[in-house]
């Protein structure tokens, strides 16, 4: 069998959990753009965003090393009961400053009237990162079924109780449904958000029980230092990237001009036109839920090197599909968010291709993770961080969060050339590098032409979707002529 084929049926797989799942997530989108306003809205993104840097803390990278350590079946058991107890360890002692201390957090904040916004996202990430490994270990012994089954839950658990308390409530108590306000208060507001994520995680984590349970006592000291010493850089790896992907919308509030209320507003429109941006990571996401069980488990083959290349290949033609899909119909997907948060549309390009590029960051950075070189990476990674510090220092306090975007496309183009560059002499690659950006620069092409049009063919709107309709499907066409032919790699 075809192993690009294979990693493509089970990154579809994943993609039921990830890119259909993600996708219903996103339904949330327009709820939360048109229930709240853009100011609450830059709350939660704020928040999540403080919560992204705590779940590095939480999970220390430990189901990277379970990968690693674990993949020989022999060793399996071992590695998965040791990685586990270390995580319910060092959860315990991580929840409890957190609650012991919420207030003081909350005022450092810019919360104090909310400590327990900090309490609730400790236990969600306390529950969150408990499940991480058990998730793990459906990924490494191919069960994705199981794995999407309770990654669906989660989504569905999530998004029934946000419209239950943010829409459903509203509209029941302003027609006379006084029961309501026995499970719901309207001075909470995005309250709920954090409480449905809190659910939906504690449920999940319900439902991994069988996995959790299958751990064995006593955990191998001798193992867990070896895994520690394999997981640390990829902390600082996964720590850079948190700074890369989160720090944009966790200090914009403080760099932003404006007044402590005016910031919040500014980073809601961001967030949300960040939300358009990333619908191309759906599909990154559950690529790579695919992609590094299966380049570990096919490292020794004669030609891994191969499969690696043809893979980067492919995932770049799906990534700007995507990309061309979602900015030649901007017009369409802008209806996600609300009208007061379309303001923000014009970094969505800017950040479409960021996302793009991290893409392909993800898939040239497997090699020093197979190499055991993942201290190099951390280098890469924190040149990544740097990057993006000094770019929002410098560009946010000028030109708002449109700096933002553009640090965060310098950020992940430097990471991205990086990454390949060492992998040149470590781990050679031999990826169809012209090909890969003659597919982005001609969609880039292809956007441009559209924008082109537009003033033109703006009194026919119908010539003027017929256009853009007719440049998705050249592309397309384009990358049947090319690819047409070539073989793919196979056992």
């Amino acid at each position: 069998m075809s192993l690009i084929k294979k990693l493509a049926g089970e990154t579809a797989l994943y993609g039921l959990s990830s890119i259909v799942g993600r996708f219903l997530n996103y339904l949330l989108v327009p709820l939360y753009t048109r229930t709240l306003i853009p100011a609450e809205y830059g709350v939660s993104n704020e928040l999540s965003a403080y919560a992204g840097f705590l779940m590095v803390i939480f999970s220390y990278r430990m189901e990277s090393a379970f990968f690693r350590f674990g993949t020989p079946v022999e060793d399996r058991e071992r590695s998965y009961s040791t990685a586990v107890w270390s995580l319910l360890g060092s959860t315990t002692v991580i929840v409890a400053v957190l609650l012991a201390f919420s207030q003081p957090l909350a005022d450092f904040l810019n919360y104090s009237a909310h400590p327990e916004y900090i309490r609730w996202f400790a236990l969600i990430l306390a529950f969150d990162c408990l499940a991480e490994l058990p998730f793990a270990r459906l990924r490494l012994e191919q069960r994705p079924q199981r794995f999407v089954f309770i990654k669906l839950f989660w989504i569905v658990t999530n998004i029934g109780l946000n419209l239950f308390w943010l829409l459903f409530c509203p509209w029941a108590a302003k027609n006379g449904w006084t029961w309501v306000y026995s499970v719901w208060s309207p001075q909470l507001g995005v309250a709920y958000i954090f409480l449905a994520n809190l659910a939906a995680s504690a449920l999940t984590l319900l439902l991994l029980l069988p996995q959790l349970r299958a751990i064995r006592w006593p955990l191998d000291g001798a193992l867990w230092v070896k895994m520690m010493r394999y997981a640390a850089p990829l902390i600082i790896v996964t720590f850079a990237g948190i700074i890369n992907e989160m720090l944009d919308r966790a200090i914009l509030t403080r760099l932003l001009p404006g007044t402590l209320e005016e910031n919040r507003a500014q980073l809601g429109i961001y967030a949300a036109n960040y939300k358009l941006a990333m619908l191309i990571t759906l599909f990154t996401q559950a690529y790579r839920y695919a992609a590094e069980p299966f380049f570990f488990r096919h490292a020794a083959d004669k030609n891994a090197l191969n499969i690696q290349a043809s893979a980067t290949k492919w995932f770049t033609i799906a990534a700007t599909v995507g990309m061309l899909g979602i900015l030649l119909f901007l017009d369409v997907v802008k209806g996600f968010v609300g009208k007061n948060f379309q303001g923000g549309l014009h970094v969505v390009p800017i950040l479409l291709v960021a996302n793009l590029l991290l893409g392909l960051y993800y898939n040239f950075s497997v090699w020093y993770r197979l190499k055991d070189r993942t201290m190099l990476g951390a280098w890469i990674s924190m040149g990544g961080a740097l990057i993006t510090v000094l770019l929002n220092l410098w560009w946010v306090p000028t030109i708002g969060y449109v700096g933002a975007a553009w640090a965060t496309l310098v950020c992940y183009a430097f990471m991205c050339a990086a990454t390949w560059y060492t992998g040149r002499k470590h781990h050679p690659v031999p990826y169809e590098l012209g090909r890969m950006g003659l597919y982005v620069a001609v969609a880039l092409l292809m956007f441009g032409v559209s924008r082109w049009l537009e003033p033109m063919l703006m009194a026919w709107p119908v010539l003027l979707w017929a256009a853009r309709a007719g440049l998705f499907l050249g592309f397309l066409g384009l990358v049947w002529i090319l690819e047409k032919g070539k073989k793919n790699v196979v056992v």
